[in-house]
C-alpha cells in the first residue's frame, strides 16, 4: 500500500525550496513516503520531518529534514532542531520553516549534499562557486 501525499504540492514553502535543492548538481525530486524527497545517488533533503507523536496524530508541519557531520548535526541540535521519526536514529535532523531564513536553509542543504553526493558532484559544485580570497 502506498503512502499518502502528506504535502500540498502548491504550498510555496515547498516551492522555495525545490528551487533551492534542484539547483544542486545532478539533483532530483521524488515522492518518498509520501514526502518529497531530494536525492543525487542518495537522498540529502526531505520536506519534512515530525516526531513520533506528530506522526501518529496526523501532523505535517513544515520541516526540512538534512543529514549533516555530526559535530554540525550536535550544534544544530543545541540550536533547538529536533530527531525526526525513522529518519532520527540515522542522523537526520530537522528544521522548522514555518518562519525561514532561507540563506541558512540554503546553507542546510549544501552541508547535507555534500554528505550524500559523490566526490564528482561535490568537485562540480565547487566549480560552479568563486572562490574566496585568500
Amino acid at each position: 500500500m502506498a503512502h499518502p501525499l502528506m504535502f500540498d504540492a502548491d504550498d510555496p514553502l515547498l516551492a522555495r525550496l525545490r528551487e533551492l535543492a534542484l539547483a544542486f548538481p545532478g539533483a532530483a525530486e521524488k515522492v518518498s513516503h509520501g514526502r518529497p524527497a531530494f536525492f543525487t545517488t542518495k537522498v540529502f533533503a526531505y520536506y519534512g520531518g515530525t516526531t513520533k507523536q506528530e506522526h501518529n496524530a496526523g501532523l505535517h508541519p513544515p520541516r526540512l529534514s538534512v543529514l549533516l557531520e555530526p559535530d554540525e548535526r550536535l550544534a544544530l541540535l543545541d540550536e533547538g532542531a529536533l530527531v525526526p521519526a525513522y529518519l532520527g536514529p540515522s542522523g537526520w535532523v530537522a528544521v522548522d520553516l514555518q518562519d525561514p531564513d532561507w540563506v541558512r536553509v540554503a546553507e542546510l542543504l549544501d552541508s547535507s549534499f555534500r554528505v550524500t553526493a559523490t566526490k564528482r558532484l561535490v568537485a562540480e559544485l565547487d566549480a560552479r562557486r568563486p572562490h574566496a580570497a585568500p
